[in-house]
């Protein structure tokens, strides 16, 4: 006998645990063989159901095999010459807005900045009842002359086709206040990041076609940010081979919503056949409508393929929904318009070309719910097989009899085609994001079985109780959010190229300055240094080049106020002055670029928003100066 020093009693085993003390692989262990007690009776439903449902996913696996062959022959079709550029046309940029104060400055501050394009205007929708966005596009319309604000006549929010509509009628005003015409529409979103050259090349491709649709890549995130991963496979995939094989196959090309161009002539024959509207405002994807009526006028149709530029691959970039609710929401919304509504409003008509299409974009209707339960089979297979060996038993489903019309041709079938799908799937991830994320595309699988199954049986449920009820579909609006100033970097001009454009230094200039730069000064600081230009002149380009408002401010032009806001302590490390504090919003200026880490290390010390501007280091200096 042992003496136990805990309870003061002896002991035969002082290592003896209590009953309730089990290490986790234990625990692991008594489920499994636990579960091995009832596996039987689950065993042979499942391997009743294992044979037409490899029968299904190999049919879907021989379509996916025949898009593939497709996408071949579109790499063949893409390698034409491109028409050539006949001059800019005046493009009108249209964007629908709901609720979008937050990010809409944002939005514009960086495209017109960026958009290397002279000839286009912004036309911002947005309804009366919606306050917070009406204001803050009036203040972008103060800031830019190419920004005009379309106000609905109605409360909203009614469905972007409406208010599209809308916009289009204010773009018609304008034309006739102005004496001019807009050849070209683009529409975009308010969370669009717009590749410099889109325009451009949406302008020389209106040449041959009537619509136009460049490509939209979801922005670069984290790897642990797993749903927008799943839209980062997704679109990837679609973008790289669905939408070339579409064009490759004569079939309608759908507007992916943002990144489209419609020529003048398309939007007024469109208007014609619909009593003026061009956008159907009963229709959920009014974008994959316009499409498919574009088509049937006998329009032609383009997708732009993916190709490199200065600024990176000539796509429209977004951040789409991180988080698991609203990225449901939004594919309930994008199955319910497309897969139900656009089954009920246009059938299979259309000849054999259209009705495949139609096929593909309706089948997630039965492929989402089929790809849960086959991950379900698949985890129900590796839980009873791990059962098994722990029980030192065999595996149920290897059975004879379980599964008697399943031939192993058809597993190493339907195995090979899910290879090359997910193969694929990967390659085009890999071509775009990197290796890092292409080696998570399997492990995302399941989520995006798990996102679109939960989708498509909401937009069944949705559509089934609007035809009982008979009420009309709701639109349902995605919350958006704009990149963050560091995700914009990539996407902005360099200063060097802002300086030239606008003949602030010459090209001599600039070459004579990055030859002769030292390590560790930036460009502006050693153009200033050489003499080649003054420092308010190179803030002006900065400004310019980072969509930032540039203050040249006085000593009474700061508020004691708001000079007190924030901790000088962080006034001093980031370099920073408040100066006004104007409608709930904090007016800082720098002579710094402001970072993602400033802005969040500032806003935690205050409730006010946070808006910059830049003003010179000189002026910086005058003014610490005189507020000591």
């Amino acid at each position: 006998m042992r003496f136990c020093s805990k309870c003061g009693e002896g002991s035969t085993d002082a290592r003896r645990k209590y009953p309730g003390d089990i290490s986790p692989a234990r625990a692991l262990s008594l489920v499994l063989l636990a579960a091995g007690s009832w596996t039987g009776y689950f065993d042979r439903w499942v391997g009743a159901i294992l044979a037409p449902l490899a029968m299904l996913i190999l049919a879907g696996g021989i379509d996916d095999l025949l898009l593939i062959f497709l996408w071949l022959l579109s790499k063949r079709h893409s390698r034409r010459a491109a028409p050539a550029d006949s001059g800019e046309k005046p493009i009108a940029v249209f964007v629908p807005l709901w609720k979008e104060h937050e990010v809409i400055g944002g939005m514009l501050d960086h495209n017109i900045h960026a958009i290397r394009y002279r000839a286009f205007h912004f036309f911002v929708g947005a309804y009366p009842n919606d306050e917070k966005t009406v204001l803050a596009v009036r203040d972008a319309e103060a800031r830019h002359a190419r920004v005009h604000l379309a106000l609905c006549p109605h409360e909203g929010p009614t469905s972007k086709a409406d208010c599209l509509n809308w916009i289009y009628q204010r773009m018609l005003l304008y034309e006739e206040r102005e004496g001019t015409r807009f050849e070209l529409v683009v529409i975009h979103d308010a969370e669009d990041l717009i590749h410099p050259e889109s325009l451009r090349v949406i302008n020389r491709a209106s040449e041959d076609c009537g619509m136009v649709q460049v490509p939209v890549l979801p922005l670069r995130t984290p790897l642990s940010d797993v749903v927008h991963g799943v839209y980062i496979d997704e679109f990837s995939e679609y973008q790289m081979k669905d939408m070339p094989a579409r064009q490759t196959f004569g079939s309608f090309m759908p507007s992916n919503g943002v990144g489209t161009g419609f020529r003048r002539d398309a939007l007024e024959r469109l208007a014609e056949t619909n009593d003026n509207r061009v956008f159907d405002p009963g229709c959920l994807t009014e974008d994959y409508e316009i499409g498919l009526r574009i088509h049937r006028m006998g329009l032609p149709q383009c997708f732009i393929p993916l190709a490199a530029a200065r600024n990176g691959l000539v796509a429209t970039r977004e951040l789409f929904p991180r988080g698991w609710r609203t990225a449901v929401r939004q594919r309930t919304r994008w199955i319910t318009g497309i897969a139900l509504q656009g089954w009920e409003r246009n059938g299979w008509r259309g000849g054999w070309r259209v009705a495949y299409w139609f096929w593909r974009d309706r089948k997630g209707l039965l492929t989402c719910p089929l790809g849960l339960l086959t991950n379900l089979i698949v985890i129900y297979g590796g839980v009873t097989w791990a059962a098994a060996r722990l029980r030192h038993a065999a595996w149920g489903l290897a059975q004879p009899g379980v599964h008697p019309f399943l031939h192993s041709w058809m597993v190493e079938a339907t195995l090979g085609l899910a290879v090359i799908q997910i193969g694929f799937r990967a390659g085009s991830v890999a071509s775009l994001y990197g290796w890092k994320h292409a080696a998570c595309v399997p492990l995302r699988i399941p989520a995006a079985n798990l996102i679109n199954c939960i989708a498509a049986f909401r937009a069944m449920a949705q559509y089934a109780s609007s035809r009982i009820h008979k009420h009309p579909l709701v639109w349902v609006k995605t919350e958006h959010a704009y990149p963050s100033r560091e995700a914009l970097l990539g996407h902005k001009r360099k200063l060097g190229e802002v300086l030239v454009t606008a003949s602030w230094i010459s090209q001599d200039d600039l070459d004579l300055a990055l030859r002769t730069q030292p390590t560790g000064v930036r460009l502006g600081e050693h153009l200033v240094a050489l003499g080649k230009i003054e420092e308010d002149d190179l803030y002006d380009a900065l400004s310019l080049q980072q969509g930032l408002p540039a203050a040249k401010l006085a000593p009474d032009d700061i508020s004691p106020h708001a000079a007190r806001a924030l901790p000088r302590r962080l006034l001093r490390q980031w370099k920073v002055l408040p100066y006004q504090i104007d409608s709930g919003e904090l007016l800082l200026a720098s002579p710094e670029i402001p970072s993602d880490e400033m802005a969040r290390e500032l806003s935690g010390c205050t409730r006010l928003s946070l808006r910059f501007h830049l003003m010179t280091p000189r002026n910086f200096r005058q003014l610490n100066e005189s507020i000591r």
